[in-house]
């Protein structure tokens, strides 16, 4: 008669914990789009703008376009770095920066108001 100790299967291993980084990514980035759009919004109640479209005074020149530009294109590298790096480490960074960056592009027009 064997022993049941023998007979049974080798001990469960826990599985490894999910690294849900590439979610997260995607979920910034798809969310970053009516972020905009919302701050872009809240720049246009500005009392500077409601004077500006009104009866044309206290206009300033544009936004800083080249900021906003820079962030949304940092911010789109650091995506791709999210989603395709092979490492956790580097999905993780490029998720931070991804956030960092989408975070300056959403406080530029903010900041105009």
């Amino acid at each position: 008669m064997s022993s049941p100790a023998s007979d049974s299967a080798p001990p469960v291993r826990p599985a490894p914990p999910t690294d849900r980084t590439r979610l997260w990514a995607a979920l910034t980035a798809v969310l970053f789009v009516p972020a905009a759009v919302v701050a872009g919004l809240l720049t246009l109640t500005s009392e500077r703008a409601g004077r500006c479209m009104t009866y044309g005074e206290q206009c300033v020149r544009g936004l800083p376009g080249w900021l906003f530009e820079w962030s949304v294109g940092v911010g789109a590298m650091a995506f791709l770095v999210a989603l395709a790096a092979p490492a956790v480490r580097a999905r993780q960074a490029g998720l931070a920066v991804q956030i960092l960056a989408e975070g300056t592009a959403l406080l530029v027009p903010l900041s105009h108001a």
